[in-house]
């Protein structure tokens, strides 16, 4: 049976259905086919002719956060591997690499009777990291996760964090470079922030230097002459399409590569810009890889010739949904799959994909997955507005009526150009070209029971309603208590509130030293809870002059 792309919405929603998905399409470079080739929604154990100096396999690795005392699903997870990579002699497979998406070690003290200091980061942890990759006995690479700087008890800077890490591993420089085979090029990009990141420690974020060196790099292996490119990062550049966790990193700002800087989009316009680039690999959100959007493609929506693909977690411990899954690529000269490795079923390979190259460099893409999609309410995506999902308002002017209303859905334009909705009881931004989640305007605690209303604010009010033209954004309620979300410096909305770890853990310190004050100056028992406020700069009024400090609530 051939099965449509309209048939195919509603079947994967069944969970107890095996669907297998096969379509083509045109995108760019892409050829149309509609196929009637049904591959195997298991096993394919294939794999590549051993002596063909085009074919490659690639072993991906998503967070291992690796604990010293925990190390039994990562050795198994290894194991599964080996069977792999390895010939039935034992001996590796020609042009095979094991990559690393980074977050090595546990981010929390792995020795707790003697030591507070966490894990991460640490010596001790780059060294259990390297030699479990090394325990591979292949050639592998790394970058680094939002974890990887961690060693904050250790290491005073982030540079000599980075010094460390880069030494362990073995690495010249953060980002990495490798010809797998013949124009068949392996690219990866490094988190390089912890102790100065401006806002949460937890963003994902590449430096400028490195930036250049992708978008260069990229340009010298063109589609044109037949050239390949396979990317690895952390966390996903916006605009993929993956899955992420409205409850956590939305809301914190570090779903995305640089999710608060001001080039976040940089990297899909190279994608877009390079359809050399086939595959993007990335882990940070610790979920399985069994949801239609752990896995994306180029079809309609402006991602250029690339896959998009989400790699889950080797052990039980850190994964968010239970399962234990990491990536398999096995390439040839003619194109490649990616599968699943199934650590909780003996390391079960399962096809999600298959590229076919053809001779104008643009790709046929035939997927392929029996889903046992989880419970969609228990770990719900962010939701992504869509041009024509209903849910969008036309020329926004006044009260949002349903805003307030429970289980409400529903975005629109600023005149600006800004675009903010709202899902799950909160208002949220999103970015205006890929229409990916960018973060919490506001919270569920402060929407609930009021109502949400845009309105023009500029010196022009009342005249021509022109692109562009000033407008407040105003939550109200039946006892006239009105608030405004005034936008950020730069013009967005959405709250940077989640700043760097070192900054928290300092202010968690002092407010600590006031309570210990308090109780030794004022002879009060060390059971009494004593009540601490922080106050912060720059902004608590519109005055323009600095008249109070009060913090609410005091």
């Amino acid at each position: 049976m051939i099965y449509t792309s309209s048939s195919l919405s509603s079947l994967f929603l069944c969970i107890s259905l095996c669907v297998i998905k096969t379509e083509g399409f045109r995108l760019g470079a892409f050829s149309t086919r509609q196929s009637t080739f049904l591959r195997s929604s298991t096993t394919d154990n294939r794999g590549p002719k051993p002596l063909d100096p085009n074919d490659y396999t690639l072993a991906i690795l998503g967070d291992l956060h690796l604990d010293p005392r925990y190390m039994v699903d990562h050795e198994a997870g290894r194991k599964h591997f080996l069977n792999i990579i390895n010939d039935k002699e034992g001996k590796l497979k020609p042009n095979t690499c094991v990559i690393s998406l980074g977050d090595l070690g546990e981010s929390k003290s792995v020795y707790p009777d003697k030591t507070k200091e966490l894990f991460a980061g640490t010596t001790g942890c780059l060294e259990l990291a390297r030699e479990f990759l090394d325990g591979f006995s292949a050639p592998f690479e790394v970058v680094g996760g939002n974890h990887d700087l961690e060693g904050i008890d250790e290491f005073p800077t982030d540079e000599t964090n980075l010094a460390a890490y880069l030494k362990i591993m073995g690495k010249p420089t953060p980002q990495f470079k490798r010809l797998i085979a013949e124009k068949t090029m392996l690219l990866g990009l490094g988190s390089t922030v912890f102790r100065e990141a401006r806002y949460t420690s937890h963003e994902v974020f590449i430096d400028d230097e490195q930036v250049k060196w992708f978008e260069d790099t990229v340009k010298e292996c063109p589609a044109s002459e037949g050239w390949k490119v396979f990317v690895f990062s952390h966390a996903p550049p916006m605009g993929s399409g993956l899955r992420v966790l409205q409850e956590n990193h939305v809301v914190n700002g570090c779903c995305w590569l640089n999710h608060s800087g001001k080039n976040t989009g940089k990297f899909i316009e190279i994608v877009r810009s390079n359809p050399s680039i086939k595959a993007w690999f990335s882990g940070h959100f610790h979920l399985g890889q069994d949801y239609q959007d752990s896995i994306t493609f180029p079809e309609g929506n402006n991602r250029g010739s690339c896959v998009f693909a989400q790699t889950a977690v080797m052990s039980a411990k850190s994964s968010r949904d239970t399962r234990q899954q990491s990536r398999l690529v096995r390439g040839t000269k003619t194109g490649f799959t990616i599968a699943t490795i199934d650590h909780q079923k003996g390391g079960r390979e399962r096809l999600d994909a298959t590229v076919t190259y053809t001779a104008n460099s643009g790709a046929e893409v035939v997927y392929a997955h029996a889903s046992e999609d989880f419970d969609h309410d228990k770990f719900f995506a962010a939701y992504t507005p869509q041009e024509e999902d209903g849910c969008y308002i036309e020329d926004i002017d006044g009260e949002i009526t349903i805003a307030g209303k429970e289980n409400s859905v529903c975005w629109w334009h600023m005149a600006d150009g800004k675009v903010l909705g709202v899902h799950n009881g909160m208002v949220l931004e999103y970015d205006a070209s890929t229409l990916a989640p960018l973060g919490l305007v506001v919270g569920k605690d402060e929407l609930k029971g009021r109502q949400l209303a845009i309105v023009d604010s500029g010196i022009d009010k009342g005249k021509d309603r022109l692109a562009g033209r000033e407008q407040a954004v105003i939550l109200y309620d039946d006892e006239m208590n009105v608030t405004v979300v005034q936008p950020n410096e730069d013009g967005s909305y959405w709250r940077k509130i989640v700043r760097n770890k070192v900054v928290r853990m300092r202010e968690k310190r002092r407010e600590k030293a006031a309570i210990d004050f308090i109780k030794e100056n004022r002879g009060i028992d060390k059971a009494t809870v004593v009540d601490v406020k922080s106050s912060w700069g720059p902004y608590t009024t519109t005055s323009g002059t600095a008249k109070s400090t009060m913090v609410p609530g005091m």
